[in-house]
């Protein structure tokens, strides 16, 4: 793995020759796997699990075994094993040895077996869970988001198998909304499924809220201070009001050049649907380097969402808007459903617009904002190629005035 997963965290890394680490008590760095191997499986597939403390207060590193899920912690020194494929000799020394058999030490594979069944939340029982996930064909976004759930209530003390403790935990997060205790409850539900038992959810109804509606100029100015890649990204999703994972799954050959046409794939149940892209946005897409298959050739939507993050709170200093910071991928959708409706004034052509099924969800994108009459951009063209170049920015043909063609577009 060349990058953590964002599923099992930072300390979960796969051992390599690079990694290398410092021992508490002293030692001199070496590198994680001279000498090291499960002395279970042999494998020298292993992942940190952390320091166990002896009553010295010296500090022995422990390991899980990538392969067969065998925990054990850094012998002193290690034996040569027949199917461990690393020569032993240079093992690094520490107190303690995985099978010693003194009084003071505990066969540490019937601990490993103890803190098994009643540690459910280790990377293991983490990567079953989201692997079932994976298996129910949830999308990759879900099983990362469902995952981390149940990472963090095990992080805050919960027991995974004692649902009154979870309960008792989400009652207690006064900070979170009602749609993140929802959510929770989502996933803890899932794994209790997976696990064969039952119990009576709570039920949290997110509250409903009109979605914030940036300005068309706070948009484009947070697309203008955006990387080249991103500015794209974010003007493919302002004009066709695409979700962020149907933008992000867009290859080179749902591009039509020649009739500015872009084919989206539906996610989430949606319609598919086909878009006019403007000139400005085709251009934009052709500057970018052609190294996938996809046109955004970002590792993962986690990724994605991170340089987003990054970039917006970039911009939004160095503008001086905080307005700036409430734009999300899915504040552009809400945008654009609202904008295209305001113009048609038709709720079946933007639910066909967005790829809804059910023109119920329609009806949470469309809101009845009262714009001003004075909320508008105008713009004069005297020729065929300024009318042209209006129109192709979103301005409408209003009137002529003394021989001058009038176009307006809404702020």
């Amino acid at each position: 793995m060349k990058e953590t997963s964002p599923v099992f965290g930072a300390d979960d890394r796969v051992l390599t020759e690079e990694n290398r680490y410092t021992d508490p008590s002293g030692s001199n760095e070496r590198s994680l796997t001279q000498g090291l191997c499960c002395p279970n499986c042999g494998s020298t597939r292993l992942y940190r699990g952390g320091f166990r403390y002896l009553e010295n207060g010296e500090a022995v590193q422990r390991w899980l075994c990538r392969d067969c899920g065998f925990r054990f912690s850094q012998p002193r020194p290690l034996q040569e094993k027949p199917n461990c494929p690393i020569n032993t000799a240079n093992a690094i020394v520490s107190n303690r040895q995985v099978c010693d058999l003194a009084e003071e030490s505990k066969n540490l594979t019937e601990v490993t077996r103890q803190e098994t069944a009643q540690r459910e939340g280790t990377v293991s029982a983490e990567f079953d869970y989201a692997w079932q996930l994976k298996k129910r064909g949830l999308a990759e976004t879900t099983v990362i988001c469902y995952a981390n759930i149940i990472k963090q209530l095990r992080r805050m003390g919960a027991d995974l198998f004692n649902p009154e403790t979870v309960k008792d935990l989400v009652a207690k997060q006064e900070s979170w909304s009602q749609g993140r205790k929802g959510n929770v409850i989502k996933a803890y539900a899932l794994w209790l499924t997976m696990h064969g038992l039952k119990w009576e959810p709570p039920k949290y109804k997110p509250v409903q809220k009109i979605p914030f509606l940036p300005t068309e100029s706070e948009i484009d100015a947070l697309i203008a201070g955006s990387s080249q890649k991103m500015g794209t990204f974010m003007q493919l999703l302002k004009e066709t009001g695409a979700r962020c994972g149907e933008a992000y799954k867009l290859q080179w050959t749902d591009i039509d050049s020649e009739n500015n046409t872009a084919r989206i794939t539906p996610e989430k149940g949606s319609l598919p649907r086909m878009f006019k892209l403007s000139n400005k946005l085709v251009a934009m897409i052709n500057r970018l380097p052609r190294t996938s298959q996809r046109v955004f050739t970002y590792t993962s939507m986690y990724n994605l969402r991170k340089s987003f993050s990054r970039q917006r709170k970039r911009i939004a200093a160095k503008l001086g808007n905080p307005r700036l910071l409430q734009i999300h991928f899915h504040t552009l959708r809400h945008w654009r459903a609202t904008m295209e409706y305001h113009r048609t004034r038709d709720i079946l052509h933007v639910m066909n617009f967005l790829g809804h099924r059910n023109i119920k969800t329609t009806l949470r994108y469309t809101q009845l904002v009262a714009f001003a009459d004075d909320d508008y951009t105008c713009k004069v063209a005297d020729n065929i190629e300024q009318a042209k170049q209006l129109i192709e920015s979103g301005f409408d043909y209003i009137t002529d005035i003394d021989g001058h063609r009038l176009f307006r577009k809404r702020k």
